[in-house]
């Protein structure tokens, strides 16, 4: 598979595209989540009480509701991925774009609820080593639109 980078303004063009597929994706994970607990909720309620009746038909939506909110939440993160964007933590919005600086491969760091990329890192530094985007990030790439590289 081909490894695309980005320059800071492609980069950040990206953006609301990216805040509308994480959103979707979390959106989709909550709900998820709150079916994982009804069913928890269910399974103690059984195993306290020796048996209950239960509702095989509701809990069979339920189980299909959560499989297709699983299928979506995987599209996002697959068309996220598609574009050559790294999602580094789904449940803060985390996205890393690749970008290369005077030869050297660094990590765009965007997070969910900030206006725009602010922050980048090496590729093993990671969050806690994020650094202010400073000009030399910003004007990158030729004439500032990048270039992919294969």
């Amino acid at each position: 598979m081909a490894h695309r980078t980005f320059t800071f303004r492609q980069a950040q063009e990206l953006l609301p595209v990216l805040e509308g597929l994480l959103r979707g994706a979390l959106k989709n994970k909550k709900r998820s989540e709150e079916i994982d607990a009804r069913f928890q909720e269910i399974n103690t309620q059984i195993m306290l009480s020796g048996g209950m009746l239960i509702d095989i038909e509701k809990l069979g939506r339920l189980r299909k509701e959560r499989n297709h909110l699983t299928e979506q939440i995987k599209d996002k993160l697959a068309e996220i991925a598609a574009l050559g964007v790294q999602v580094k933590d789904l449940d803060i919005g985390l996205l890393d774009f690749p970008c290369v600086v005077e030869g050297e491969t660094i990590l765009l760091c965007w997070k969910l609820g900030e206006k725009s990329i602010g922050h980048w890192h090496g590729v093993k530094e990671g969050f806690a080593g994020r650094k202010r985007i400073d000009s030399r990030i910003v004007n990158a790439g030729p004439r500032g639109r990048g270039r992919s590289l294969h």
